[in-house]
């Protein structure tokens, strides 16, 4: 992957993840494109209220402030041409958000500019791009909206799923393929065997390196594993992240307990699962990423 921004951590986002777009999106959907292009021109002086991605954004461009260094980038990356993306940026300038730079692909998917950017996730709410995007190796989430926010806070706070997000989806495949009894004997049996690297591992591993640049009693990041699994196959996990030499906070192992109460008391500003059931049951208390990708995402024969 292309490292176009050096040894930041880059997250694309797109504008209707950034801001609320709903209601130019119904106009878009009821009327086309041209209708929608009218629209956001004559609105363009007016601002765009924060969307569900908003906060994260907000914190993560605030740890630059924290680092007195630019060590996180964004940038918004739009189906829109610029010419109806100038809404955007005059709505990134009034919220005071250090983003500078934008692609605007009019109309296409924007994943094959990630690698350009070198980045290391891409949020949206159009789930085919965040689907491209994953299938060209990049760690990617639709933002699920409704999401609840977190009582304002200098704290960074993500979560993660393990099996098909953090790591490959191998052990979600015996599961799905064998059941419990199956996945907890090939796990017993594979402990001392590295997991497969997710699409989400280069970008805990760009957050992991952030965290290393602040004292450890005062790092304003904190990250947590939230997954189904249980022991016995707790073990390949640990292995697996003591090897990558990356340290996660706080780690749950539900052995299949619903998430949402876990996520609610660790204060997530999201979390992100491949499952859609439980990031449907997990958006009501906190910001979520859908990862489509993995077992658990593919059509049903």
């Amino acid at each position: 992957m292309s490292k176009g921004l050096g040894d930041k951590l880059v997250l694309a986002i797109s504008s209707s993840a950034l801001f609320d777009l709903r209601a130019s999106h119904e106009i878009y959907v009821n009327q086309g494109v041209e209708a929608y292009r009218q629209y956001q021109i004559e609105h363009e002086d007016e601002i765009l209220a924060p969307g569900d991605a908003f906060p994260l954004v907000e914190k993560l461009l605030g740890l630059n402030d924290s680092l007195q260094q630019q060590r996180v980038e964004v940038i918004l990356v739009s189906r829109n041409s610029a010419d109806t993306g100038l809404r955007a940026f005059n709505s990134i300038q009034h919220h005071n958000l250090a983003i500078s730079r934008a692609a605007f692909v009019g109309g296409r998917s924007p994943d094959p500019y990630l690698a350009a950017f070198g980045c290391h996730l891409f949020l949206s709410t159009h789930a085919e791009d965040v689907r491209s995007a994953l299938a060209a190796g990049f760690g990617a989430a639709t933002i699920l909206s409704g999401g609840a926010r977190r009582a304002a806070s200098n704290e960074l706070r993500i979560a993660f799923d393990g099996d098909a997000v953090l790591f490959s989806d191998e052990s979600e495949r015996v599961y799905q393929q064998g059941g419990l009894q199956a996945f907890q004997t090939h796990e017993r049996q594979s402990a001392r065997e590295l997991l497969g690297g997710g699409p989400f591992k280069p970008f805990l591993g760009a957050l992991h390196q952030l965290q290393q640049e602040f004292p450890e009693a005062a790092c304003p990041i904190r990250t947590a594993l939230v997954t189904a699994r249980s022991a016995p196959a707790h073990e390949r996990v640990i292995r697996t992240l003591r090897e990558w030499n990356i340290r996660l906070d706080e780690s749950f192992f539900l052995g299949g307990l619903d998430k949402s109460s876990i996520l609610e008391t660790f204060g997530a500003d999201v979390f992100f699962d491949d499952q859609a059931g439980h990031c449907e049951r997990a958006r009501s208390v906190v910001a979520t990423g859908h990862v489509p990708h993995g077992v658990s995402n593919e059509p049903q024969a």
